[in-house]
């Protein structure tokens, strides 16, 4: 008996030879080269190393501050997240963050605590905190959608101005007595966690699924990427983007709301400089700084690791100015990684 031959029949054409699957390495480099994945294994030798250095660093009462500081930060930079995928900028954010849940305490404050007592019940004054944000940034969209302005030079007028109201609002003092509504966020737990944790979960969730879900949302995307082409494909332009000031601004207001309640009182500062640890923390997430590009996970992300940072350098006993002048640092190593991976395109 001749043995079978394993050639096909002649004429026949031999089956494609299958494509080899990417080995284990390779899918986890191409999972790596995503910005909002990339900062996994930076948080995990920050966290590694702040064991190390402070044995304290993993206990319940330090990582409980942590996640009440990342998550008033957090929420403002989801915020600032949304404008810059739209190609803008807001710099005012770390303004509207003081000033709005200043206004609300000022309302109702009785005139022996330094307030007007005009609002008679705390939700109003909570209430009255979200209109201000809102206000707030209807004014930038309304600057820099119908006049046209630079949104960079709008918001940073908007900056010094408002930081100037809120300063001449109290001359310069502090608010406090405040009522237990407006702290009972950024001072309450649930399940273990700190409230403010939670809130600043749910909107994640909430803007998440906008951006991947929603029509509106990948609009945002499409105006960040190509404003010409995105008018050209129907997207209502100035719609979208003033209605993405305004959300901005709610958003620095429930951030003002949440680090007001933590410390219980309203300083003049409040919010102060952190405008630059918010575009930090954006960027070490790698939402890119020319529009149409970043994901909340990515800006999230950010913000822990800067936070984390920072407590790190605080449980060292590094000076404040060191810790000021690493925020710095931080921003500008982000820059070289955007750009040598290619997730930052030049301006």
């Amino acid at each position: 008996m001749s043995s079978a031959t394993t050639n096909p029949p002649q004429g026949a054409v031999a089956p494609p030879t299958p494509p080899a699957s990417p080995s284990v390495m390779s899918k986890i480099g191409a999972l790596l080269r995503k910005p909002e994945l990339a900062i996994l294994p930076v948080l995990v030798v920050v966290i590694v190393a702040g064991s190390m250095l402070n044995s304290s660093f993993l206990s319940y009462d330090n990582i409980f501050g942590v996640l009440q500081q990342a998550s008033e930060l957090a929420v403002l930079v989801m915020g600032l997240t949304l404008v810059l995928i739209s190609g803008k900028f807001d710099l005012s954010l770390e303004s509207t963050f003081g000033l709005a849940p200043m206004v609300g305490a000022y309302l109702f404050l009785s005139t022996t605590n330094g307030g007007l007592d005009i609002l008679g019940s705390p939700i109003l004054a909570i209430v009255a905190i979200f209109v201000v944000g809102a206000f707030i940034g209807l004014f930038n969209g309304f600057l820099v959608v119908y006049l046209k302005f630079n949104a960079f030079i709008a918001t940073l007028a908007t900056l010094i101005l408002l930081r100037g109201v809120s300063l001449g609002l109290t001359k310069g003092e502090t608010l406090s007595s405040l009522p237990s509504e407006m702290t009972v966020l950024g001072q309450s737990s649930f399940a273990g966690v700190p409230t403010s944790f939670v809130v600043a979960v749910g909107v994640f969730a909430v803007l998440t699924l906008f951006l991947t879900r929603h029509k509106a949302g990948r609009m945002l995307y499409a105006l960040g990427g190509n404003q010409q082409a995105a008018r050209v494909a129907g997207v209502r332009v100035e719609r979208v983007i003033m209605a993405v000031f305004i959300v901005a601004g709610i958003l620095a207001a429930l951030a003002g709301l949440l680090q007001a309640g933590r410390i219980a009182s309203i300083p003049a500062s409040l919010g102060q400089n952190l405008i630059f640890s918010a575009f930090a923390a954006a960027v070490l997430g790698g939402v890119s700084l020319n529009g149409g590009r970043g994901t909340m996970a990515g800006a999230c992300g950010g913000v822990l690791l800067l936070v984390l940072i920072q407590n790190v350098l605080i449980l060292s006993h590094v000076p404040g100015y060191w810790i000021d002048a690493t925020t710095g640092g931080i921003i500008l190593v982000a820059l070289l990684m955007s750009r040598l991976t290619g997730n930052q395109p030049a301006s």
